[in-house]
């Protein structure tokens, strides 16, 4: 009972302010249109991909070799996979440790730091058609790699760089300042204060970044056609050409052939996301309840 009138009286307390203020009643009205209408288009867009592609989910679509009959996607399963380890085995660690240079390092109001966040933002920004022709002419042709996994890893390193840098940052400055000097406090060198106090209080916002990072990956097109190539493949080396998901539902639906099996492969790739999205969350609640 006094749970039910305390928020009655919450309620009414809301609703008079409201009626004083009408801006605030329009806010309140325009954030919640803006949020049904995410909802809503974020159901239609799921929902229209499963209509479209659960029917034609069959046997031959997961066989081991593609063929233009069955139109296996398979290979681009592996090579997605392959793809997401190594990028963010490359571009992880130069991102976590340049964010760690920035917010721990760096004298406050450096001119050096400045520049580094203006290049990060920029380098956000470009269209991945230009990391595309940029792969493509210095890893492809300039160091004579080919279109191959590693060219395309390579570039799609530099495309999650700035994303990474950038989350990692901001995860580094949110862990509060007191757990510094109290690390200091008790005699701890910098160093072993940024690996065993501020990394695990900042691996969740960490793993967020990783998390966008790896959606970016998945969904890219137009830097890959140009490096790693379009050859539907189980790729047996760094150095061999092969299409990921994206290129493979891309390559159906221009021939105009196989529609149906891209949106297949638009349900399969959609499920990809969610497992490693999945999977990325309960690796932060752990390190969120100290299990890790």
């Amino acid at each position: 009972m006094k749970r039910t009138s305390i928020n009655q009286i919450s309620l009414n307390s809301r609703i008079k302010t409201y009626l004083r203020n009408p801006f605030s009643l329009l806010m309140l009205l325009a954030v919640t249109l803006a949020v049904l209408i995410t909802v809503v288009v974020l159901v239609y867009i799921v929902g229209y991909i499963l209509v479209k592609g659960v029917p034609y989910l069959t046997p031959s679509l997961f066989e081991f070799v593609y063929t233009s009959t069955n139109v296996s996607l398979f290979p681009s399963i592996i090579t997605t996979l392959f793809m997401v380890a190594i990028s963010l085995v490359i571009a992880a660690p130069i991102g976590i440790f340049c964010a760690i240079y920035l917010v721990e390092y760096a004298k406050r109001g450096n001119r050096f730091v400045k520049y580094v966040r203006i290049t990060t933002e920029t380098l956000s920004g470009i269209p991945s058609i230009v990391y595309g022709l940029f792969g493509l002419l210095f890893f492809v042709m300039a160091l004579n790699m080919g279109t191959s996994i590693i060219a395309g890893c390579l570039t799609l390193s530099i495309m999650i760089l700035p994303l990474i840098i950038r989350t990692t940052e901001e995860a580094l400055k949110s862990v509060p300042d007191t757990f510094r000097e109290g690390s200091y406090g008790l005699g701890a060198t910098r160093l072993r204060t940024v690996f065993m106090v501020i990394l695990p209080s900042a691996v969740p916002g960490i793993l967020a970044g990783i998390i966008l990072s790896i959606g970016r990956i998945v969904g890219e097109t137009a830097a890959l056609i140009y490096t790693a190539g379009t050859i539907a493949q189980i790729p047996t080396s760094l150095g061999d050409s092969a299409r990921t998901l994206s290129i493979h539902m891309y390559s159906l639906s221009r021939e105009s052939l196989h529609t149906s099996e891209a949106y297949a492969t638009a349900v399969v790739l959609l499920i990809v996301v969610l497992i490693i999205n999945f999977f990325a969350n309960v690796i932060a609640n752990k390190f969120k309840r100290g299990k890790l």
